[in-house]
């Protein structure tokens, strides 16, 4: 469970970027976050992050508030979240199996359990047979669905999908919502920010649509309203 308690962000310019956000992300939700560039979308998911702080407020995962949390209990927390971004963020100097591992390694799993985690979440993600291929080899969404492979593999509580099908044709980001919508099937909670309307109206799920900083509207199976 996410909370927002009556978060505001004011930054040293004087500009506001959240103002008296409170919401609650119940665990399994899978919840699309819409609105214009400057709604406070980022900034809202960066507080999740635990990269932004709130100037009043708080922000809870379960019953931690994140931004109490010292540095070491705050890696461990975001360790709990898989993220995925538009740009894939993939290591070009590493195949497939690689890209994955190196999330792996870096919680600390062993090459026992990256042997055998790493081709079932390839399989889980449709790309079983790219293992041994380089970020150069593949395709706009073989990326970004090796992306999704990396953010989930260590079983995360939350995927945080920014942006994911922005560089995507239809087909593709098509795909990519089916595999979001299978994770979350399998108990993770999805956070997604989109501004591909036809995403929102077809997932028929939780839309907060956010306008200048601030909770215009909340549907419990909403589509894309600005």
């Amino acid at each position: 469970m996410i909370y927002f308690d009556n978060v505001s962000k004011i930054y040293t310019d004087g500009s506001t970027a959240l103002d008296n956000v409170s919401l609650r992300i119940e665990p399994n939700e899978f919840v699309s976050i819409v609105g214009q560039s400057g709604a406070g979308k980022t900034t809202l998911i960066k507080m999740i992050l635990g990269e932004e702080y709130p100037t009043f407020g708080a922000v809870f995962f379960e019953e931690i508030d994140i931004h109490s949390l010292k540095k070491t209990n705050l890696n461990d927390y975001r360790r709990r979240i898989g993220t995925v971004f538009q740009d894939f963020r993939l290591l070009s100097h590493k195949n497939v199996y690689e890209n994955i591992a190196f999330a792996m390694e870096a919680a600390g799993r062993s090459e026992e359990e990256i042997a055998v985690d790493v081709p079932h979440v390839l399989e889980l993600v449709d790309l079983g047979n790219k293992i041994w291929n380089f970020p150069h080899q593949l395709s706009g969404g073989e990326k970004q669905r090796v992306a999704i492979a990396r953010a989930i593999v260590n079983q995360p509580d939350i995927i945080i999908a920014d942006e994911p099908t922005g560089n995507l044709d239809p087909v593709n980001t098509y795909e990519i919502i089916q595999i979001l919508k299978k994770i979350n099937d399998l108990g993770t909670t999805v956070v997604l920010t989109t501004h591909n309307k036809g995403v929102i109206d077809s997932l028929g799920r939780r839309v907060i649509t956010m306008e200048n900083g601030r909770v215009a509207r909340d549907d419990k199976s909403g589509k894309y309203i600005l």
